[in-house]
């Protein structure tokens, strides 16, 4: 049976969608068998983080109504282990069938080794939908105040839900930052409530691979794309030290 990851964040710009583009390529690099759904209904950016935005892709609306089967999802051609749905553009959040949307990841649970759901920002339908579904949450906030205040207040919303697996991902880190501001991850950790799952590093690097139109982890294995890959490891419960000197 697969495990479901729910990859979210309360506030809009912390890079959660490139995060969970990089942890899923990185998890099928570890010939895991990994789908990767995009949940955010009209606002679609996973195909883009996924360097997949020239594939003609199926919904997650089209498998659920019986008219693809999952199997059928893009396989991605620079990782064959990856396959993609999208969000549709053309529907609403509370248009979503819930109980189709719950059926549907439940056999994909069957099918794959990890689904990863990019959620949408906000604590809106969709969020709540797919961190209800989750067996595992990663919540992506930035070091600056107001994300770390955002992840805090999103945490203690998924504590009230019921949800105990959820860990946190400081992305687009800035060591001099830090050090400018006497401000260490264990601060922002401690604010936000949450354990560690990994840091990811402020990288050029992730604009450049999705305007160059190719995966972040065949662009470069520095940056950003090492850390996607030590996180990967932690997911599958691979022992991999937390170091910000590697920064």
């Amino acid at each position: 049976m697969g495990e479901l990851l729910a990859v979210l964040s309360g506030k809009g710009g912390t890079g959660k969608t490139s995060l969970c583009a990089g942890i899923a390529t990185a998890l099928a690099e570890e010939d895991k068998k990994v789908l990767c759904i995009d949940c955010d209904v009209g606002l679609r950016n996973l195909d883009i983080a996924l360097a997949m935005s020239d594939s003609s892709t199926l919904t997650f609306v089209d498998v659920y109504q019986g008219n693809y089967q999952l199997s059928q999802a893009i396989r991605y051609r620079n990782f064959p282990k990856l396959s993609f749905l999208t969000a549709p553009v053309s529907m609403k959040p509370e248009e979503v069938d819930e109980a189709a949307f719950r059926e549907m990841l439940s056999q994909a649970k069957r099918q794959f080794d990890y689904i990863l759901l990019d959620a949408p920002t906000g604590l809106g339908r969709m969020f709540s939908l797919c961190a209800d579904t989750a067996d595992r949450i990663i919540l992506v906030t930035t070091q600056e105040t107001a994300a770390v205040r955002d992840a805090a207040c999103t945490g203690q919303k998924l504590e009230l839900m019921g949800k105990t697996e959820v860990r946190l991902i400081v992305n687009r880190v800035r060591r001099k930052l830090l050090e400018s501001t006497k401000r260490t991850i264990d601060d922002i950790m401690d604010e936000a409530g949450l354990p560690l799952l990994g840091i990811v590093p402020e990288d050029e690097s992730i604009p450049l691979s999705a305007y160059l139109e190719t995966p972040l982890l065949k662009y470069t294995r520095k940056g950003a794309a090492a850390a996607c890959k030590r996180i990967a490891k932690r997911i599958q419960g691979i022992p991999e030290p937390i170091d910000l000197r590697e920064f």
